[in-house]
């Protein structure tokens, strides 16, 4: 079993910034893709960022290319989302995500067989 805890989310204005944290344990997160989806209030949870295993690709929903980065360090079983230039409509709770699998198909989530329990990020106009 495989436990994912999110930290960072907070209320800010838009414009600021956050990094979103994610802590895994196990000693296989390094061979695992890992993802962040987010949910806004009355919407599905929608795919946000996913970084590969080796962190040698990754991917972004339109909506957040260029003010969203995604990383991760396997030393440290963490993952990571910087957030700049943030917008109203960015306001959800994002969850992490991460499980194995030899494919990449990154914005599903059937790809992650597991979750963290969301952290509230809310951005203000």
């Amino acid at each position: 079993q495989v436990h994912v805890v999110e930290s960072g989310g907070g209320l800010v204005e838009a414009g600021g910034s956050l990094r979103l944290s994610c802590s895994t344990s196990g000693r296989t997160f390094s061979t695992y893709n890992v993802a962040w989806f987010r949910q806004a209030p009355g919407k599905e949870r929608e795919f946000v960022a996913a970084i590969r295993w080796s962190g040698r690709s990754t991917s972004y929903t339109d909506s957040v290319k260029g003010r969203f980065t995604i990383s991760r360090d396997n030393a440290k079983n963490t993952l990571y989302l910087q957030m700049n230039s943030l917008k109203p409509e960015d306001t959800a709770v994002y969850y992490c995500a991460t499980g194995y699998s030899s494919s990449w198909a990154p914005a599903s989530p059937h790809e992650y067989a597991y979750w963290g329990q969301g952290t509230q990020v809310t951005v203000s106009s």
